[in-house]
C-alpha cells in the first residue's frame, strides 16, 4: 500500500453562465439521486468535451 498524500484542493475561479431552462432539468434529472453537485456535473461534462476536441485533433 502507497503512502498517504493529503489532497490539494485544484485553484478555482468563480464564472457566472447562463443555462437553458431544459438543460438546467436535464442535468437535475440526471443527478437526482445521486452523489453529485450540479457544478461537478458540468465540470465533468466540459472536461469530457475538452478531452474529445483534443483527440480530433490528433
Amino acid at each position: 500500500m502507497g503512502k498517504f498524500k493529503i489532497p490539494s484542493v485544484p485553484p478555482t475561479s468563480n464564472k457566472t453562465i447562463r443555462f437553458p431552462n431544459d438543460v438546467i432539468e436535464g442535468v437535475e434529472n440526471a443527478i437526482r439521486g445521486k452523489d453529485c453537485t450540479f457544478s461537478a456535473f458540468v465540470i465533468a461534462a466540459v472536461r469530457a468535451a475538452l478531452q474529445d476536441l483534443q483527440d480530433e485533433e490528433t
